[in-house]
């Protein structure tokens, strides 16, 4: 489908060897956790997934989708103590705040970056933020239930969906576009970003994700009314109103008579 699109170029899929399963279970006993069934038969098809493409501007491909799935190697947990920081240097555990708002109604439960909730790295997002599997009950024991979320660039979390497989299907559904996870968060996506949804449509249901509050920063410029011809109507020159022969001759006569008057006056003066 990307191949076809217009303008597109430099489709790249990289092929990755299924992870062997002593290594997922290895990593199950390093992070104290059971991975997802979606998620660990996932790994032993392919070790991580990833996918770029690129659109032509000048004949000069530009890099703009991009697809990543960690490998198991690379699904590190955020926020995990490293052994190089500073004894006294802040973590993301102490931007944890107990005044924090809780999952009520419609809204989950946010994660927590305190050993409350265990958040791995699936996705880098190229530096836009980090799509995170997480394990929200992590005290006193790990729940195996997990949830995919989004940490934006100002660490706050955005819901995305319940499962792997969920995920995995918005990915690829959005074309791996700039900053498309941010579709799913209260301010959705830049201005820059809206372009190439418009141009490149993702094949969703979800037609709100262009919402229509910020058309006014979006070109929305139609070619085919931009250029097309007008046919210029052509400005007639009003005439003044043909007045009938008998009144012509009336006026005629009036005005000489007048004249005639004016002479014989200014004679006899």
């Amino acid at each position: 489908l990307l191949e076809t699109s217009p303008g597109v170029a430099e489709v790249t899929f990289v092929e990755k060897e299924p992870a062997e399963r002593h290594t997922i279970v290895s990593w199950e006993q390093k992070n104290s956790c059971v991975l997802p069934e979606d998620l660990k038969n996932f790994y032993l098809m392919t070790d991580g997934f990833q996918m770029t493409w690129s659109v032509k501007t000048d004949d000069t491909p530009m890099p703009l989708g991009s697809m990543v799935i960690n490998s198991v190697s690379k699904l590190c947990r955020l926020g995990g103590s490293s052994m190089y920081t500073l004894p006294n240097a802040p973590t993301l555990a102490d931007l944890e705040d107990d005044t924090d708002e809780e999952g009520n109604g419609d809204k989950p439960e946010k994660p927590h970056f305190d050993s409350r909730s265990l958040i791995f790295e699936l996705d880098p997002c190229n530096g836009n933020g980090k799509v995170c599997l997480v394990y929200k009950h992590a005290e006193p024991v790990v729940s195996p239930d997990t949830e995919i979320w989004f940490l934006d660039r100002a660490l706050y979390w955005h819901f995305l969906t319940k499962t792997f497989t969920a995920y995995y299907r918005l990915l690829i559904t959005h074309l791996g576009l700039p900053q498309w996870q941010y579709a799913f968060t209260s301010y959705g996506v830049s201005p820059q970003a809206k372009q190439w949804f418009n141009m490149y449509k993702p094949i969703t249901i979800n037609t709100a994700l262009l919402s229509e509050e910020a058309d006014s920063f979006v070109n929305k410029l139609d070619p085919n009314k931009v250029f097309k011809n007008k046919n210029k109507t052509p400005v007639l020159k009003k005439k003044p109103p043909s007045q009938p022969p008998g009144s012509q001759k009336s006026h005629t006569s009036m005005t000489s008579a007048k004249t005639s008057s004016l002479t014989g006056n200014s004679s006899r003066k």
